[in-house]
């Protein structure tokens, strides 16, 4: 399928079908996430999950980060 950008104001927009929007269980209060590869626009559905295991992901970041020498020193 090949879509094209639609002018909205200042803006762009494009028009997801309806057969994909029942296929993702996207709705227009669906919060979408848009990312990059570089190449391509990635549009992502945000699920209630996703965003949990996200937020997990980054405070067991910052964990790491914030404490490296006290966990060094445990695995010894």
């Amino acid at each position: 399928m090949t879509k094209r950008l639609q002018a909205i104001g200042n803006s762009a927009g494009i028009i997801i079908d309806k057969p994909i929007l029942e296929l993702l269980r996207i709705t227009v209060k669906t919060d979408l996430e848009l990312t990059t590869d570089g190449e391509r626009l990635i549009i992502t559905p945000v699920r209630r999950a996703a965003k949990r295991r996200r937020k997990f992901a980054k405070a067991q970041e910052r964990a790491v980060r914030n404490h490296e020498r006290t966990f060094r020193k445990l695995s010894e």
